[in-house]
């Protein structure tokens, strides 16, 4: 919207111009989504305690959660307030990708809203059913998978890239590429839910990814840059850059009330639309395994749970005290401080590994 307004006054107010510069929205959208979080956090807190918006706690998790109880949940309503009306600002609305990546994630945030509104407020513990969840997850998955296709102005913005090697490319076709994006966006999108699970845990490794994920992304809309370093040249991902800065903005407003120990969780509504956010953008970078390292903790999570559940079924036994696996750190005798911080060093590391590969290639 702000960029418009530059293009009708820039001949008259030739600050205006500074504007064009991708960069410099970037920084002003990390900088708007922040304030915005902050600003409304208090609000957005006390309406949630006023309708008893509660967290109900696992009886047969760690006792010490036992005091969470009624804390105000579905506080990913502010991330995607405040990330999307930044983005709105900020990032060039003639741009598919922004319109993608909006539509993506507020589908998602829609799904987690509903599920968590069903959880605390009609008190069903279940929330949606499992059936219904995926198939509202793969209908969106697919539509954007099918809306990169058609919108594809170059092969590259289709094929499967390898990290490491320069050359190792794969033309998926259609059918292919749809799959490969079910898989990572829906992937994703439960992932970050099950990381989201103690005291500031998923909101940081979600800055941290989405930082990575803007500068492979303002790579790939460079022709120079991409060139130089072996990428796929994918023409308008470089507004990606303003959506990733946006979601660091409001993830770090987000996570000032939702440091230990915290004023309001997340819910579903945030993490499931963070996750299909992070996949989304992956796919139009062409850099899916990249997001497969630096997501790596949300990765080891999910495994966990599905290793978990496989083994109980299988033979009777549990392969961890509890899963998803910060639990099973909490119950060995970490405190909840030492595995969410353990665990942000862990993505740090995770997401340096993958900013490698922009030159190990």
């Amino acid at each position: 919207m702000l960029l418009l307004l530059a293009e009708l006054l820039k001949d008259h107010i030739r600050a205006f111009n500074v504007l064009n510069y991708v960069t410099l929205r970037a920084v002003m959208a990390a900088l708007t989504s922040l304030v915005i979080s902050l600003w409304l956090g208090p609000w957005v807190i006390a309406k949630l305690t006023e309708l008893k918006v509660g967290q109900a706690v696992r009886s047969d998790g760690p006792q010490t959660h036992l005091v969470k109880t009624g804390t105000p949940t579905m506080g990913g309503t502010l991330i995607l307030l405040a990330m999307s009306v930044t983005t709105l600002l900020w990032a060039d609305l003639s741009n598919q990708y922004v319109w993608l990546l909006l539509a993506v994630t507020l589908g998602t945030g829609a799904l987690g809203f509903y599920d968590d509104w069903r959880k605390v407020v009609y008190k069903d513990p279940n929330g949606v059913s499992a059936r219904f969840k995926m198939a509202w997850q793969s209908t969106i998955a697919i539509a954007a998978g099918v809306f990169l296709i058609t919108t594809a102005k170059l092969p590259a913005s289709t094929e499967f890239i390898i990290p490491f090697f320069k050359n190792v490319i794969y033309p998926l076709g259609g059918i292919g590429f749809c799959v490969l994006t079910y898989f990572v966006i829906v992937g994703t999108s439960n992932s970050v839910n099950l990381t989201d699970g103690l005291d500031g845990l998923a909101a940081l490794p979600v800055v941290m990814v989405a930082a990575g994920l803007a500068i492979f992304a303002y790579v790939a809309g460079h022709a120079l840059f991409s060139k130089y370093l072996g990428m796929p040249f994918v023409p308008g991902a470089h507004e990606v850059v303003v959506f990733c800065a946006a979601i660091c903005g409001a993830c770090l407003g987000f996570l000032w009330f939702n440091a230990y120990p915290a004023q309001v969780f997340m819910g579903d509504v945030g993490a499931l639309a963070l996750g299909a956010a992070l996949g989304t953008v992956a796919v139009i970078v062409r850099q899916e395994i990249v997001l497969l390292i630096m997501g790596g903790l949300f990765v080891v999570e999910a495994l966990s749970v599905m290793i978990q559940v496989a083994s109980f079924k299988l033979t009777g036994k549990r392969v961890f005290r509890m899963a998803p696996l910060h639990h099973h750190y909490e119950l060995k005798g970490w405190k909840e401080t030492q595995v969410v911080v353990r665990f942000w060093i862990i993505t740090m590391m995770l997401v340096l590994a993958g900013l490698a590969t922009l030159k190990l290639r």
